[in-house]
């Protein structure tokens, strides 16, 4: 027996337990994401992939997809919401795009300007966060860290280290590594992890190849992340 829901109109399949990202993403229709990469479990914590459902809005990336369902993605109402929430994660860390090697490579920017998010709306806090760079291979830019977890869950379930985890609540919230200096260099981490190459922003980079690629020869230069995806299936032209 087949199922199906309507995506902006469009019917589209699905197979009963599929959220409705799994469901859109196996029919190719792009939904804005950042927290959600296919690969580990739902996550729900940047909510930049809310859609409309009847009267509310819920996100793309926990919510199940049951017969009949009618989903709103594309809606001013849903891409306000949406650019309300980036509006406040670019005002909450350091996201220079301008001076940034990842930009243009950057999911954060992709989906900033898929949004229609071309400028500033709240006034920026510039909060004071370190930059590690003792680790030989990959440096971190706390400034850049939006919370998604993608590396702490790519180290804990892909890796089997535990490198990164989330400390505090709220606002006092922010990433730390699990190592006895807390920096990233007497930790276990290696360039070969999945932790270092699942990063939506310019947070973890490599080091020894910034600005390898001019611009508008980067990834999301050439085409919109709506035709090309997230960085995941791109590592190459990223790293």
């Amino acid at each position: 027996m087949s199922h199906s829901f309507t995506l902006d109109g469009q019917e589209l399949a699905f197979v009963p337990g599929q959220t409705i990202m799994e469901a859109a993403q196996a029919a190719g229709v792009y939904i804005p994401h950042l927290c959600h990469n296919p690969d580990y479990a739902p996550h729900g914590s940047c909510r930049v992939c809310l859609v409309g459902v009847g009267r509310r809005q819920v996100s793309a990336c926990t919510t199940r997809v049951m017969e009949g369902m009618e989903v709103d993605n594309a809606s001013e109402s849903v891409q306000a919401n949406r650019r309300a929430v980036l509006q406040m994660l670019f005002a909450e860390g350091n996201h220079i795009c301008p001076a940034c090697e990842r930009s243009g490579n950057c999911q954060l920017q992709a989906v900033a300007y898929y949004t229609g998010m071309l400028a500033p709306h709240y006034p920026p806090f510039f909060p004071r966060r370190p930059v590690d760079a003792s680790h030989p291979d990959f440096i971190i830019d706390f400034g850049r860290c939006i919370l998604c977890e993608l590396c702490v869950r790519a180290s804990r379930d892909h890796d089997g280290k535990r490198v990164f985890a989330i400390s505090g609540r709220g606002l006092a919230s922010h990433l730390v590594i699990d190592s006895p200096s807390g920096l990233l260099g007497d930790s276990c981490f290696a360039a070969a992890d999945r932790a270092a190459h699942v990063c939506p922003t310019g947070a973890i980079l490599p080091k020894h190849k910034g600005f390898e690629r001019p611009i508008g020869e980067r990834l999301y230069d050439r085409e919109p992340i709506s035709k090309v995806g997230d960085l995941r299936a791109h590592e190459d032209e990223v790293d």
